[in-house]
């Protein structure tokens, strides 16, 4: 089946226009699932931002500290319960936790219940209720096949209309009518956040008595790349690491000359320079077959660091600088192949002077960026 890869769409919109949305949502991803976080501040603008903006770190912190979601749940629902009681700033919450099989369970307190969407139906889910102190929390459970997600929103979206003609706001029920009226007219699942806030501002003749909030978690086949750079720290763990990462689905690149050689000798295959290589700054690239991408080790790889931000239409054209961030941008999990030996020529005093970091300082930091960008890392040192 590959990597099953878990997106994530939202789409906002403020009661108040140049306001801050007291819905805030956030992510957790690892190599085991991925989390998505919606909280509802209670009240609107600033305060609400707040609350819902301290809630969601707390649960992606409880979370990445190795707590459960329904531990995480518990823990943060006693805190908001009594902060009613004492009408401290609070939130109401959902998420949603999706398995890289795609078994999800979505959870809720105080908020709409969740719609399961196919490519072409969806469905409001049948949960079940559980009493967590003096809150209630609603689950829902199921599994995900590729193309068919889960849909969150705030009570903004359920109450549209309210006092403008709707006595009840639009619901839940005509939500998902709606959702399966677009999808048999043929919109794409990922158009799904923006339609639904569209028609909820029309309930709302466009001045919305709440905040807007909806977010589209779908899975869908994941792109994977595996990069190798630096040999093992001992050389008879050189097959064994080339293996490993030949035998992983996804793009293959190589950095680095040394580890190219590896590579080549493990494959029985030719490693020699890429004839038509004609850049002006970068380090040149090689080819071995069956690789995607081969290029130079420190430099390029700091190069890679140094451009992350600029532009992309700046970028020089038929670099391996420009196509290994090609590759690690349009990627949605990246297996790092790490070896742990140093590279002696790394020391000499050019590659100080010249401002070249080496591969055990530059790669973690290549990491953080890919991270920061909402990639899944996943790192193998030998």
């Amino acid at each position: 089946m590959g990597y099953i890869h878990t997106e994530i769409i939202t789409e906002q919109v403020s009661k108040k226009i140049n306001k801050p949305n007291g819905d805030v949502t956030g992510n957790y991803r690892d190599n085991t699932s991925t989390i998505h976080f919606l909280c509802d501040g209670v009240g609107s603008g600033l305060k609400a931002n707040l609350a819902a903006t301290m809630t969601v770190s707390r649960m992606k912190e409880m979370i990445a500290s190795g707590f459960t979601l329904r531990q995480t749940f518990g823990s943060v629902i006693k805190t908001m319960e009594d902060a009613r009681a004492k009408d401290l700033p609070c939130a109401f919450f959902s998420s949603i936790r999706i398995l890289n099989d795609g078994v999800a369970s979505v959870f809720t307190y105080d908020m709409p219940e969740p719609i399961f969407v196919a490519k072409r139906y969806s469905a409001l889910m049948k949960g079940m209720t559980h009493q967590f102190g003096d809150g209630i929390v609603s689950e829902w459970n199921c599994s995900l096949a590729i193309g068919e997600g889960l849909l969150l929103m705030s009570d903004g979206i359920t109450q549209a209309g309210l006092g403008k003609g709707l006595p009840y706001g639009w619901g839940s029920e005509n939500v998902n009518k709606f959702v399966n009226d677009a999808l048999k007219n043929g919109a794409r699942t990922t158009e799904l956040p923006k339609l639904i806030i569209d028609e909820a501002l029309r309930y709302w003749h466009n001045e919305p008595g709440d905040d807007l909030t909806v977010s589209f978690v779908h899975c869908r086949k994941g792109r994977v790349v595996n990069l190798f750079s630096g040999p093992p720290a001992n050389q008879d763990d050189d097959f064994n690491l080339v293996s490993r990462f030949l035998a992983n689905d996804g793009l293959k690149i190589v950095c680095g000359a040394t580890t190219a050689k590896i590579t080549a000798k493990v494959l029985n295959k030719e490693f020699e320079i890429n004839p038509s290589f004609n850049s002006m700054i970068a380090p040149p690239d090689y080819s071995i077959e069956g690789i995607d991408l081969v290029t130079e080790g420190a430099i390029t790889l700091n190069q890679l660091y140094n451009v992350w931000d600029e532009n992309f239409s700046k970028f020089e054209k038929n670099s391996p600088v420009t196509e290994l961030y090609s590759m690690l941008n349009g990627a949605d999990k990246i297996n790092i192949f790490l070896g742990k030996s140093v590279n002696p020529a790394s020391d000499d005093i050019s590659f100080v002077q010249s401002g070249i970091l080496t591969r055990q300082r530059i790669i973690p930091l290549i990491i953080n960026r890919l991270k920061e960008d909402g990639k899944l890392v996943n790192v193998i040192e030998l």
